[in-house]
């Protein structure tokens, strides 16, 4: 499936070869690498090992996200976690949005990661009512609504994003959101999480969530000045600095 559609520029897959700590970094639903490679970059220059995959059906045409789910998602997403835990000693995650959905869902596989950054984390399970909306959208043959990429504040910047979102997948991310909900309390890895106080697409309830039901200490950190994809909005420097602050804290045997 990848093979046919050439990578889009600015959406390739990022690696940094460091120390024996490293750190998993993973973007979200219709976004790319691009969303998150400030934050990449800022572990990489701290010395960390960094992996930032391109996940499946993102980074080059709609249609390729339209064939994938959450299922193709959490694979890569554990392979990536495979590959980068066999050369370290220990492994932080870092998720934006769907990529939070599918760092708590790790948390609660492995329970060995050192700790975990999350940026508006979906992890709060969708509405009844919206869920509705969209499975009734999509049985009139509409199979993708307007996009949600780039929603940020900062005028200068711009999220590498598809214009549209496939429905079916953003069903499938639902279908993430409640079965990880029972599985959040095995959770014990320290947590810095960051919500942004004007959010268009996660609502900010989401990081409450998350921080009320994990077993393990959640920081809370508000994000006052930046919208959705916080990594590339007027807070990227400060979430940069924190995030690594928060890794170093914990890197120690």
């Amino acid at each position: 499936m990848s093979g046919a559609t050439p990578i889009l520029a600015g959406a390739e897959p990022f690696s940094a070869l460091g120390t024996r700590t490293g750190v998993l970094v993973l973007h979200g639903l219709t976004g790319s690498p691009q969303s998150m490679r400030p934050l990449a970059e800022a572990f990489a220059g701290a010395g960390f090992t960094v992996e930032l995959p391109l996940l499946p059906g993102h980074g080059r045409h709609v249609d390729e996200l339209k064939k994938t789910g959450w299922r193709d998602w959490l694979a890569a997403a554990e392979g990536a976690y495979a590959d980068i835990a066999a050369r370290c000693d220990r492994v932080f995650v870092a998720g934006l949005s769907m990529g939070g959905t599918l760092t708590a869902w790790l948390l609660t596989e492995h329970p060995e990661i050192a700790g975990a950054v999350l940026v508006n984390a979906a992890v709060e399970p969708a509405a009844a009512e919206f869920r509705s909306i969209l499975e009734q959208t999509l049985e009139q043959g509409i199979e993708v609504a307007p996009g949600i990429g780039s929603d940020i504040a900062d005028p200068d910047a711009k999220e590498l994003a598809f214009e549209g979102l496939p429905i079916q997948a953003v069903l499938t991310l639902f279908e993430a959101q409640e079965a990880l909900a029972p599985r959040l309390a095995s959770v014990r890895s320290p947590l810095l999480v960051f919500t942004s106080r004007n959010d268009h697409v996660v609502p900010p309830t989401a990081g409450d969530y998350l921080a009320e039901r994990v077993s393990g200490p959640a920081e809370r950190v508000w994000l006052e000045k930046s919208f959705h994809v916080a990594t590339l909005d007027y807070d990227k420097d400060d979430i940069a600095q924190r995030a690594v602050a928060f890794v170093r804290s914990l890197d120690h045997d």
